[in-house]
């Protein structure tokens, strides 16, 4: 078990079990795909539901809320081909592309963390990171970025949040359900661990908060 090292100049390594990421990989593909479908029946149902009331009730003047009720439904059905899109590019890169024995680097310059399907690391410096939020989602213990409010991909001494992968983690669609970052048990150092690494590289200014 490594600990925050006493050199300053020395960074953090935690590392990954590939077949804990492999079997999440299959998790997170099954629960955005079934989050994708409901998204969509709901964007139909509303759809039909407002052509429904133009046609049954013409002259009566509902038609501007019809109207708005297909706009507002056109993004739960665009949604869906955004999923299936997002996933064929995960699987074509999973396909070309070993996993990363490495889930995040930590030192004093910043944060950088491989995310599952992105091209390259994402690389943030530490007046941009809050740290990671430990939550449970779909029966395992999970870490979700927690970015200080306003940072994004164009933020100065941000890398990488502007990738596809990241962005579904990151900051994914509220409509579906989120999958987490990493997986605890993916990781081969303990959570208070890595808080005591994060608290040590950044000065107290992150942490891991449950």
């Amino acid at each position: 078990m490594q600990v925050p090292p006493r050199d300053p100049g020395a960074p953090f390594v935690v590392g990954i079990d590939r077949d804990a990421v492999v079997r999440r990989r299959e998790v997170v593909r099954t629960v955005e795909r079934r989050g994708a479908w409901i998204t969509l029946a709901i964007g139909v149902v509303g759809i039909v539901a407002a052509i429904y009331a133009l046609l049954a009730f013409r002259g009566s003047g509902m038609w501007p809320f019809a109207i708005l009720l297909i706009l507002a439904m056109i993004p739960l059905v665009l949604s869906t081909v955004m999923v299936y899109r997002l996933q064929a590019e995960r699987q074509q890169w999973y396909a070309s592309n070993e996993l990363q024995p490495v889930a995040m680097r930590m030192s004093l310059k910043g944060l950088e963390l491989a995310c599952d399907g992105a091209a390259y690391p994402v690389v943030l410096q530490w007046h941009a990171v809050r740290g990671f939020r430990q939550q449970k989602l779909l029966g395992q213990y999970v870490l979700d970025l927690d970015l200080v409010p306003g940072v994004s991909a164009t933020t100065a001494g941000v890398r990488g949040l502007d990738q596809a992968p990241v962005r579904s983690v990151v900051k994914p669609n509220p409509l579906l359900r989120p999958t987490g970052l990493f997986l605890v048990k993916a990781l081969d150092q303990p959570v208070h661990i890595i808080d005591e690494a994060m608290k040590h590289f950044s000065g107290g200014t992150a942490q891991v908060r449950r």
